[in-house]
């Protein structure tokens, strides 16, 4: 007598397309880097930090969310503005010193024809009342995009380190923006913190 036969055995059913990471973009031209910087600078409103991370992270997925937050974090501590910093390391890393040159010239180039545009008319126009009062709006705005960009970027620190991260970022915007303790003596003490904070949640993980 045979035994009979057992059910047949289905194959794994595959992973549904939510569960699988979007592939990365592959690296932008020169023509692309300098479009893309051009389309942040006339977009960005009230700060461009806002349109970089959404065309870099979320359109064209040419970073991560958490490289973003590296490398703006690394412009943020060199001199100079940080995303005049943040193009030139971007560009630097998608296509060298001339990938460096297209994206600042993308950032720098088109708003600066339009601020002389703009600034000759508010020379003739800037006393007026209704004007004042359409700046007024356009702060109030500017603040709102700036603590939206600002909740996004801190989505990442919740993520992947629970605890340490978080704190740290809540202490070095009390310590600057409430108390007002001097820039340079807060970062003396967090910079240091923050880097042996990453590199024991780094060995835990090990």
């Amino acid at each position: 007598m045979h035994s009979p036969a057992g059910p047949p055995v289905s194959p794994p059913a595959p992973q549904h397309a939510a569960n699988v990471p979007a592939a990365a973009a592959p690296a932008p031209s020169i023509a692309e880097l300098f479009l893309a910087f051009a389309a942040i600078s006339l977009s960005g409103f009230g700060g461009v930090l806002a349109w970089a991370r959404r065309i870099m992270v979320q359109r064209r997925r040419w970073f991560t969310a958490e490289e973003f937050n590296e490398a703006f974090a690394l412009c943020a501590f060199l001199p100079g503005g940080n995303m005049v910093n943040f193009a030139v390391i971007f560009g630097a890393r998608m296509r060298g010193p001339l990938g460096a040159l297209a994206a600042m010239a993308g950032l720098l180039g088109p708003p600066m024809v339009l601020i002389i545009f703009v600034g000759a008319l508010y020379a003739h126009y800037g006393d007026l009342p209704a004007l004042r009062r359409v700046l007024i709006g356009v702060a109030a705005a500017a603040a709102g995009l700036m603590l939206a960009t600002v909740a996004k970027m801190a989505r990442p620190l919740f993520k992947n380190r629970a605890v340490v991260a978080p704190v740290i970022a809540v202490t070095t915007f009390a310590a600057i923006g409430i108390l007002h303790w001097p820039l340079p003596l807060v970062l003396l003490v967090i910079v240091p913190v923050s880097i042996g904070a990453a590199f024991c949640d780094d060995g835990m993980r090990r």
